[in-house]
């Protein structure tokens, strides 16, 4: 890796602290196999991976709130991140529960620096999307049971009608 490549990667890495919620793994003796399975997994949550030189790193978050987590870079360090705040962190806890080749070491959300219980407790909350989902519904259900409370008593009506014209009949 040259100069300018190593100058466009610290930027890059910088640029990933600053815009999305990243979580720190150590992947030391993960197979190919279970670095694209990792990977796969984190596509499918709409976050990234990606292997990172530790030095590099370190650079990158120089003189930033992240700069705190210098620490975790040693050994075989990686980053999942993502612009929603739980899905990286979900993804990763997921596949760390059934692999233990991969150890989540902390990560930053913002200025926000957190430790691995942080992250495991991040990991635990639901996505925005789910929240969105439940707000959604929070919404509408009392405008549905409006609309059904609304509509009972014609349908009770239309329902004593025919059987009176039922009876009338016989």
């Amino acid at each position: 890796m040259d100069r300018t490549q190593k100058a466009e990667t610290v930027e890059w890495i910088g640029g990933v602290f600053d815009a999305n919620a990243v979580v720190v793994v150590a992947n030391g003796g993960l197979s190919v196999s279970e670095m694209e399975s990792l990977r796969g997994e984190l596509r499918q949550a709409g976050a990234n991976f990606k292997v990172v030189k530790n030095r590099l790193a370190k650079i990158a978050i120089t003189g930033k709130p992240s700069e705190k987590i210098t620490d975790l870079f040693n050994g075989p360090t990686a980053l999942a991140y993502s612009e929603d705040p739980v899905s990286a962190a979900k993804a990763v806890a997921k596949f760390a529960k059934g692999n233990d080749k991969l150890v989540i070491l902390g990560g930053t959300m913002g200025d926000e620096i957190l430790d691995q219980k942080a992250v495991t407790a991040l990991a635990s909350m639901p996505s925005r999307e789910e929240l969105l989902g439940s707000i959604v519904l929070a919404i509408t259900s009392p405008a549905s049971n409006i609309v059904s409370a609304i509509g009972a008593p014609a349908a009770n009506i239309a329902g004593i009608l025919t059987t009176l014209e039922e009876r009338e009949a016989a």
